[in-house]
C-alpha cells in the first residue's frame, strides 16, 4: 500500500465520491468489534509490530499476538498485548483457548493454508470466530503485485520507492488462500463454516499518482463486485 498519510487523503476524497464506502481496514475492524465480548481472550496471528489489537486493549485485556519474525515482535508498539514468536501452522496454545482469532495480511503469506486453518480451528472455542483481512487474488492489482513478487530484483526496487517501506519488511506472498472459491474449499476441509466473505473496493490502494487514482476509480466501476481488491472474511468453528 501507499504511505499511510497520502492514502488516507485519497480515502477521504473517495468517501466524498462514494458516500458510505469504507476501506477494508474499517470493515475488518467492525467485524472484529461486533464479535468482541468483555473478558474474552483474543489472539492476533501475524501481529507484526502492531495493528488492530492496539485499538482493542482499552476494551479487553486478554489480547495475545504471535508472529514468525522476532524482529517485528521486538518492536511491538503496545506492551499490553502479550506477544510471542511462532508459526501459524503450529500455535503454542492449548486447544479451545480463544473465542476470537484475528489475522490481517497473513493468509497471502501462508505456505500451507489448510494446516493453518485446522490449527486455528483447534485454537477456537466451540462457536468461536476467525476473522481475516487479505488481498483478493482475482483483483488486477493483486495480480500485478504477484508479478512483481515473482521478480525479486524488481520488488527490491519498487518497495522502498513506492511504499516507503524497507525491503526487510516485505515477506514472500504465495496467495494460496486468496480467492472466494479457495477459501470456501479450505473452510469445508478444515471443519470451519464460512459465515461471510466481502470483497472491498479500494482505488486508493495503489494510486501512486493523480492519473492512476482516477484510472483505478474507473477500473473499480467496471469490475464486478466480487473483484474488490481486499477480502474480509468471518469463519466459525
Amino acid at each position: 500500500m501507499l504511505p499511510l498519510d497520502h492514502q488516507n487523503q485519497l480515502r477521504e476524497r473517495y468517501r466524498q465520491l462514494c458516500p458510505g464506502w469504507q476501506p477494508s481496514g474499517e470493515v475488518y475492524e467492525a467485524a472484529v468489534r461486533q464479535r468482541m465480548r468483555a473478558g474474552m481472550r483474543v489472539l492476533d496471528i501475524g501481529c507484526g509490530r502492531g495493528g488492530l489489537p492496539e485499538k482493542l486493549t482499552n476494551q479487553i485485556s486478554g489480547i495475545f499476538g504471535i508472529d514468525a519474525h522476532w524482529r517485528s515482535l521486538s518492536n511491538y508498539r503496545d506492551a499490553r498485548v502479550r506477544v510471542c514468536a511462532g508459526q501459524a501452522e503450529c500455535l503454542p496454545f492449548p486447544a479451545g483457548a480463544f473465542p476470537l482469532i484475528t489475522a490481517a495480511w497473513l493468509l497471502e503469506h501462508i505456505h500451507t493454508p489448510l494446516s493453518t486453518l485446522r490449527e486455528i480451528r483447534r485454537m477456537l472455542t466451540p462457536g468461536g470466530h476467525f476473522i481475516f483481512l487479505t488481498p483478493n487474488g482475482l483483483n488486477p492489482i493483486t495480480l500485478a503485485n504477484r508479478l512483481s513478487g515473482s521478480l525479486p530484483a524488481l520488488q527490491r526496487t519498487l518497495v522502498p520507492r513506492l511504499y516507503g517501506r524497507s525491503p526487510a519488511d516485505t515477506f514472500p506472498a504465495h496467495y494460496r488462500a486468496n480467492t472466494p472459491r479457495k477459501l470456501r474449499q479450505l473452510a469445508r476441509e478444515s471443519g470451519l463454516q464460512l459465515l461471510s466473505l466481502e470483497a472491498v473496493r479500494d482505488p486508493t490502494y495503489a494510486a501512486f499518482s493523480e492519473i492512476l487514482f482516477r484510472a483505478l476509480i474507473a477500473l473499480d466501476d467496471l469490475l464486478p463486485g466480487g473483484l474488490g481488491v481486499h477480502l474480509v472474511g468471518v469463519l466459525q468453528r
